[in-house]
């Protein structure tokens, strides 16, 4: 195929729209590194890590499968693994065998892993009211609501084979 041919079936973005994404690519950006550097120097953790004891913490037992868990956070099973030696080696999570599944793995919220994320967590819901939900009046905060559950729910597709971060 030529490049004449490939110009001629690719939608590009309009004006607006270009100026729509570069937002968003700039918003996403400044946003994950300022809680990330809130989250190092408050707690001395990525906010990757804020996030996986996050949901450890809203499970029962604060427990659950590692793929479960990379499922839950939309990343890789290796970037999980790295992840949770990370926390591992701060105490703050630890791995079980899985009692259902010889091949399978539990990562556990430890006590001083839940103490972490309680002195942390006010510090970051501070930092993302003043950086997002302060923001955006209401109505906007609804819209971004609704618009994100779209853009993820289609990037999730349930087929079977489906090349999502988890499976990798």
């Amino acid at each position: 195929m030529n490049s004449a041919s490939a110009d001629d079936e690719t939608r590009w973005l309009t004006d607006d729209e270009q100026r729509t994404w570069l937002a968003y690519v700039q918003a996403q950006t400044l946003l994950d590194d300022h809680l990330d550097r809130q989250l190092q120097r408050d707690a001395g953790m990525p906010h990757l890590y804020y996030h996986l004891l996050v949901v450890l913490s809203g499970v029962p037992e604060r427990r659950l499968r590692m793929t479960e868990l990379a499922m839950h956070t939309k990343i890789t099973r290796s970037r999980l693994s790295h992840a949770v030696a990370r926390l591992e080696k701060n105490g703050w999570v630890r791995r079980e065998d899985c009692p259902t599944d010889k091949r399978g793995q539990l990562a556990v919220l430890t006590d001083a892993g839940y103490e972490t994320l309680e002195r942390s967590a006010p510090g970051h819901v501070t930092a993302v009211r003043q950086a997002l939900f302060d923001r955006l009046t209401p109505a906007q905060q609804k819209a971004l609501g609704e618009i994100m559950e779209i853009i993820a729910e289609g990037l999730q597709p349930k087929e079977a084979g489906a090349d999502l971060p988890w499976l990798r």
